[in-house]
């Protein structure tokens, strides 16, 4: 089964929870000092906020997924968006370790695909944000990083 994915980056994460923990009827699933998630089943949603961002506002938009089945599928069709994907096998951020393939949408806006594998006690990995200089101060890949391909379509020749 799918959930829809948020991630929002905020530069005043204590009134964002209180926020949100309003707006939402119930407290943040998981809650650490630069990050806050919820759950919630109605609608089936994952919304996180957190201090790592390129700006504040949205950083980036998802759909997670519950079995490699379901994420192999979301990859496929990502790949056939006539976009660059960035593909992140065991990758680590957002305290879970994770598989995931990152695209960026006409708007410049990152949609991530991707299936949790577990919880990890740190945001990231520091080592790998390193590594990658594809990633922004949160996970999302940075926009001026994927190229657009365009094919003609031999219809409209």
């Amino acid at each position: 089964m799918k959930r829809f994915h948020v991630h929002i980056a905020v530069d005043d994460l204590a009134a964002n929870i209180r926020f949100y923990s309003t707006m939402f009827g119930v407290p943040p699933t998981v809650e650490k000092s630069d990050y806050a998630k919820w759950m919630i089943d109605d609608p089936r949603i994952n919304f996180a906020i957190s201090t790592h961002g390129r700006a504040t506002g949205l950083d980036h938009l998802g759909v997670q997924v519950e079995s490699d089945e379901e994420l192999a599928i979301l990859r496929n069709q990502v790949g056939q968006a006539e976009l660059a994907v960035i593909d992140q096998p065991d990758t680590t951020c957002c305290y879970s370790r994770s598989d995931k393939h990152w695209v960026i949408d006409p708007q410049g806006i990152a949609w991530e695909t991707f299936r949790t594998l577990e919880s990890i006690p740190m945001f990231s990995d520091a080592v790998q944000e390193k590594a990658d200089k594809q990633l922004s101060a949160c996970c999302a890949p940075a926009a001026n990083t994927v190229s657009i391909r365009f094919i003609k379509d031999a219809r409209n020749q």
